[in-house]
This record gives C-alpha cells, sequence and structure tokens, in this order.
C-alpha cells in the first residue's frame, strides 16, 4: 500500500471501553409531535424517522446535564474497570464533535475532572464521527513507541441544541420539503458518552490486543455533510454514495494484507437502516455478526461506535476476533482490527 494507509499495531491492547447513556429519553413520536406543522404543511406522513432511518428514539441529556461531565464520567469508570489509577495516565483524547466554545479544548476540563496529572498530556482530536477510533490509532502509536504507557480516549455528544433549532427553523412557513431533506440526517443524532483505556499488551497478558487496520480519504465529498452548533445540512444520498464508496474501495484495497470476511463481529459506527444494509450488502457481511444500536441511540456521533463495542463485550470471549468500523463526514474511513 501507498504511504501509511495500512497500519499494524505490535503492543498495545484495549484494557477497557465504557458508556454513558443520557438519561432522558425522546421517541420518533414525540419529534413528530415537535414537527406538526411542518409535517402537516409539508404533506409529510407521521413516524417518517423511523420508516426511513429505523430510529424509534435517541437520548438528550436534558437541562443541567453535561457531555463534557458524562465523558469525564465514562473515563472514570472505564479507568476503574481497566484497574489503572489517574496518576498512571500519560494521554487524554477527547474526541467530542459537540463543545461549547473555540477554546480552551474540552480535553482540559475533562483532564481536571479525572484528576489526571501534570504529566498527562492532552487535547481534543476532532475528526466528525471517526474521530475516537482516530484517538485510539494516536493512542496506539505513542505506546508502540514508548513515549506513554496508558492513555484515554473520551467521548461526550449533545445533540439537544442542534435537534431544537432544526426542529424550529422547519416549521417555519417559508421551509420547504427540500430544506427538509437536507436537515433530516440532524433529527438522527442522539447524546451518550464513552471512553476506553489503552495499555502495552506486554504488561497485560489476556488484554484485547489493537492489532492495526486501513485508513481511506475520499475529501472531494467535503461539503455533503457540513455541521455546526445550530445546524447540519446533509445530501443524504450523496453521503451514503461516497461513503459505501469509500468503505468497499478500503475494504478489498485491504484484502492483501488482512482477511476480514469472517470476524467475530463487525463493530461499525451507527447510522441508519439503509447505511448498515448497504455496507452489509455492499462488502458481504454476516448481518448476525454486525450489531445495531441506533433504534435506540440515534446517531451518537463519534460515540456511537465504543458505545457499541462497550455494548458488545459483554458478549464477546477470548479469542474474538472485532473489526471496527468507522466513517466521518469529509470523508474519511477506518478499520481496526481487535482480538478479544
Amino acid at each position: 500500500m501507498i504511504g501509511n494507509a495500512t497500519f499494524r499495531h505490535h503492543n498495545t491492547s484495549l484494557l477497557s471501553v465504557s458508556s454513558v447513556e443520557a438519561p432522558v429519553v425522546v421517541s420518533s413520536h414525540d419529534f413528530d409531535g415537535m414537527l406538526a406543522p411542518a409535517l402537516k404543511r409539508l404533506h409529510f406522513p407521521n413516524r417518517l424517522l423511523e420508516r426511513v432511518a429505523g430510529i424509534t428514539e435517541r437520548r438528550w441529556w436534558g437541562h443541567g446535564g453535561a457531555f463534557d461531565d458524562a465523558a469525564a464520567e465514562a473515563g472514570a469508570k472505564a479507568l476503574a474497570e481497566a484497574g489503572i489509577e489517574p496518576s498512571q495516565v500519560g494521554l487524554l483524547i477527547n474526541t467530542s464533535v459537540t463543545r461549547r466554545n473555540l477554546e480552551p479544548s474540552v480535553a482540559v476540563k475533562i483532564h481536571h475532572e479525572l484528576g489526571l496529572p501534570s504529566s498527562a498530556m492532552n487535547f481534543d482530536l476532532a475528526n466528525a464521527c471517526l474521530g475516537f477510533v482516530n484517538g485510539m490509532m494516536l493512542a496506539a502509536n505513542m505506546i508502540d513507541s514508548g513515549q506513554i504507557k496508558y492513555a484515554v480516549i473520551v467521548n461526550g455528544e449533545d445533540s439537544q441544541a442542534t435537534q431544537e433549532a432544526t426542529i424550529n427553523r422547519l416549521n417555519r412557513p417559508e421551509a420547504t420539503r427540500e430544506d427538509f431533506a437536507r436537515e433530516f440526517a440532524t433529527l438522527t443524532l442522539g447524546s451518550g458518552a464513552a471512553a476506553a483505556v489503552l495499555g502495552p499488551s506486554d504488561a497485560h497478558p489476556g488484554s484485547h490486543r489493537i492489532l492495526g487496520g486501513v485508513s481511506r480519504a475520499g475529501t472531494e465529498h467535503h461539503e455533503l455533510c457540513v455541521g455546526g452548533v445550530d445546524a447540519m445540512y446533509t445530501d443524504t444520498k450523496g453521503l451514503l454514495d461516497g461513503g459505501l464508496k469509500l468503505v468497499t474501495d478500503a475494504w478489498y484495497e485491504a484484502a492483501d494484507d488482512w482477511n476480514w470476511q469472517d470476524m467475530d463481529r463487525y463493530v461499525t459506527h451507527q447510522v441508519s437502516n439503509a447505511y448498515t444494509k448497504a455496507i452489509i450488502d455492499a462488502i458481504d457481511l454476516d448481518a448476525s455478526r454486525v450489531p445495531i444500536t441506533f433504534p435506540q441511540w440515534g446517531n451518537v456521533g463519534p460515540a456511537s461506535l465504543p458505545m457499541t463495542l462497550a455494548q458488545e463485550a459483554q458478549t464477546l470471549s477470548a479469542g474474538d476476533r472485532v473489526l471496527c468500523m468507522g466513517v466521518g463526514s469529509g470523508l474519511n474511513t477506518s478499520m481496526m482490527e481487535i482480538a478479544w
């Protein structure tokens, strides 16, 4: 392969992965009520989100809840499960898309709340929905090099404010069916938090080895999904077509170095029925090995993959092969194999 797009890790393991669910359940039926003026005026049926995306509910933190506090909670939970003290951590990477301000980083608050030492580097790494996987890749490289021993990767997402602004905008008399289509994907988002602890494999026999994987970029598609604090505009079909081609190209190009046709679990970034089915069909996956969480959580951005992995961890056994597969707006894709 050209460049560094195909990579292997030699001494890094996933020691734990944890998640925190936002407490307020908001159903797609609730959204139908909130969008009633728009649905009636534009002649859209109820249950559109369920029928098109397969999402029955998502979660919000509610007033008083904070995505970064939840990310810190997930990080503390992951450290406890890994048996690693905060004083041992050399790196914290926050991969949240959600943020309150341009500076300082979200990571600094989480670093403080976790009680990490002054020697622990901390920063934000943003790459849309692919950020968490990218954070794991970067941390693994630093562990392999001996620069650090333990890393914590965290993520917290809060979709409430963006979705409320979107609903208000779509209910305006001037909003069109085209506006609704461009902002439909915003209604599929959800809130949640996740964290993982990585460390050296040789110090943790029996841990979950991160073997490596492949990354590919399709940045000619960088305008297909553009989001801000108050809105996200998406060319849904273009994103599906471009993302599908990028994933399939990466999958078949990686075949010279990796055999991923018979993994025990394929943990994918959670988007919708159409996207999941398209990926399964395109690369001929066994659908029974592809866990689905988007119907209950929605698309939780970078947190969706580790939240799904944390759920699946309860049923994985030593020796199982797990492939994490993510796509982020821009477009970028990464696949990472973990030997459970």
